[in-house]
């Protein structure tokens, strides 16, 4: 089983996180904002990580970019040596009135491009950019590649909640082992 444990305490956060990526997309989530917990179960039933995370924070800011720092970590360990991965993972997947793309590769190096319109400063409690920079902060401690691009979408909630099932559906495409390889790379290494 590919798991990791992660506890992450700053003057501004407490985060403990444990992470299955061989899981059924089991969660027990709490970080005190209700929209980012549903986000987070999301991510974990559409990547079929089991994911236990219980984080307190001082602002919303410091929470949600610490939340994705700590889960990057424990995502970075959980994927060890990155051998007999698909390594490339992508998926367009609707809701509702929304279509949205998440496509990455855990390539060893980090870069986010995000195409995405809100009407809206707030989804409930929390800024849409926050939610980007979560997803910004992952990718840098995993490292990985990530682009996200709306391609229909009016209502907010339905485009925020689109893009966390797509990065999940991605993300469990990517982690998919593959016998057939041992390391996705011309380069021999990642």
């Amino acid at each position: 089983m590919r798991e990791s444990k992660i506890e992450r305490k700053t003057k501004e956060t407490d985060i403990k996180i444990k992470l299955n990526i061989d899981g059924q997309g089991k969660y027990k989530i709490s970080t005190s904002k209700k929209f980012f917990d549903h986000m987070l179960e999301t991510f974990s039933r559409y990547s079929l990580f089991d994911i236990e995370l219980k984080a307190e924070g001082d602002l919303t800011h410091h929470l949600v970019e610490d939340i994705g720092i700590a889960l990057g970590m424990a995502f970075a360990e959980a994927i060890g040596d990155k051998k007999r991965i698909n390594r490339v993972g992508w998926a367009v997947v609707p809701m509702d009135d929304s279509l949205v793309m998440a496509s990455l590769d855990i390539g060893g190096r980090h870069y986010t491009k995000f195409d995405l319109n809100f009407k809206f400063d707030k989804i409930e409690e929390v800024s849409p950019d926050l939610f980007l920079h979560f997803l910004d902060s992952f990718a840098q401690k995993v490292p990985l590649n990530l682009f996200v691009k709306e391609f229909y979408g009016e209502d907010d909630h339905h485009k925020m909640e689109a893009v966390f099932k797509s990065f999940g559906k991605a993300l469990l495409m990517a982690t998919s082992f593959n016998e057939r390889i041992d390391l996705l790379s011309t380069k021999g290494v990642i």
